[in-house]
């Protein structure tokens, strides 16, 4: 398939790669669920600060390649805030299903490499899960991250299953438990990385605003960003000013 935009693409030789599926910080496109809490502004601005940070946090990792997948309209955009070091591609076919069989069957389908996909606004994860995550991969077929509402933020595997994520569902609370039964389906042997929170309601924003007001270092725009957005929600209980 022809991409319509300019992919960036290359190889580092790592056997071990690092996907963020990400989206374009874009108006009307991004964190849509936090929508009755947020204006359209604030949600690009604050999804562009977790993608920065996460990206970031990618990069400490060691010997690992980082990348991007994500919708072929948006690889020009990604590519330009990502730099010249993250390789940037576009996925085949739409929604996430589509991506994540576009991640392993880009950078595990010709040979074994250690490949893990983890979510854009994923800050708050600690440099140890994601290095833990690997190493469960190593000894397993698939490793999960599961999230505390039934789907998951990370999965990793070794080869490329073109029916692990078929069907529809991704977005609900049964994610995880499609994919584990699909997983079983195809005898793939199954590790857990430790259970963590999405960024999807105005709660998570509120949790993750009192874990980085402990420790913004672990990402500083997020926390920035954070700080703004917790003295506006006071200034509108009071009336003061609106989001």
């Amino acid at each position: 398939m022809k991409s319509t935009s300019q992919s960036v693409l290359f190889s580092s030789g790592h056997d071990r790669v690092l996907v963020i599926m990400a989206k374009a910080p874009r108006l009307g496109s991004v964190k849509t669920r936090l929508a009755p809490d947020l204006s359209p502004a604030a949600l690009t601005a604050v999804y562009r600060c977790l993608l920065e940070d996460t990206l970031a946090l990618a990069r400490s990792l060691r010997d690992v390649e980082v990348a991007i997948m994500c919708p072929d309209a948006d690889v020009n955009e990604l590519a330009q805030l990502a730099g010249s070091e993250v390789s940037v591609v576009p996925q085949r076919g739409e929604g996430l299903a589509a991506g994540l069989t576009s991640v392993f069957a880009h950078f595990a389908g010709d040979r074994p490499r250690h490949t893990i996909a983890f979510n854009s606004d994923s800050p708050h994860l600690p440099h140890s899960v994601l290095e833990d995550a690997f190493e469960r991969l190593a000894a397993h077929d698939l490793v999960v991250g599961p999230t505390h509402d039934g789907g998951y933020y990370l999965v990793g595997a070794k080869a490329a299953h073109s029916s692990l994520f078929a069907g529809d569902g991704m977005g609900t609370s049964s994610a995880l438990e499609r994919l584990l039964s699909r997983a079983r389906l195809l005898d793939l042997s199954v590790a857990f990385a430790n259970p963590f929170y999405d960024i999807d309601v105005a709660d998570d924003l509120t949790r993750l605003s009192e874990e980085l007001r402990r420790e913004p270092a672990r990402a500083p725009r997020t926390a920035e960003w954070l700080r703004e957005w917790e003295v506006m929600r006071a200034q509108l209980r009071t009336g003061t000013r609106g989001l």
